[in-house]
């Protein structure tokens, strides 16, 4: 059974940076594409950013470009997301997710991702 743990969420100010994991089990996740999406209160999930198997691609929304990073360590099973100069606006709970697809391409869709974790919440205080 395929399982993704996100952590390393938590309370940050304006400015400050956080580092979330998302380690997956049940399947080898090195030939698979993983992304990273969000949703503040009050407002449907958004597309954070996205990174293909072979991680010579990636994806970002425009809100978090220049200040967010995705990464992948294949050995550990993990997906990364390096978060930098946080905004209170960035406050949500963050899920990762994982395609189906084998070695399928980078795709900001949500139906496209198959496997969810159980989401980690962010907050920034302004």
């Amino acid at each position: 059974q395929v399982q993704l743990v996100e952590s390393g969420g938590g309370l940050v100010q304006a400015g400050g940076s956080l580092r979330l994991s998302c380690a997956a089990s049940g399947r080898t996740f090195s030939h698979y594409s993983m992304g990273w999406f969000r949703q503040a209160p009050g407002k449907e999930r958004e597309f954070v950013a996205a990174l293909d198997w072979s991680a010579a691609n990636w994806a970002y929304a425009d809100s978090v470009k220049g200040r967010f990073t995705i990464s992948r360590d294949n050995a550990k099973n993990t997906v990364y997301l390096q978060m930098n100069s946080l905004k209170p606006e960035d406050t949500a709970v963050y899920y990762c997710a994982v395609q189906g697809r084998l070695r399928g391409g980078i795709t900001i869709r949500e139906p496209e991702y198959d496997y969810w974790g159980q989401g980690t919440q962010v907050t920034v205080s302004s």
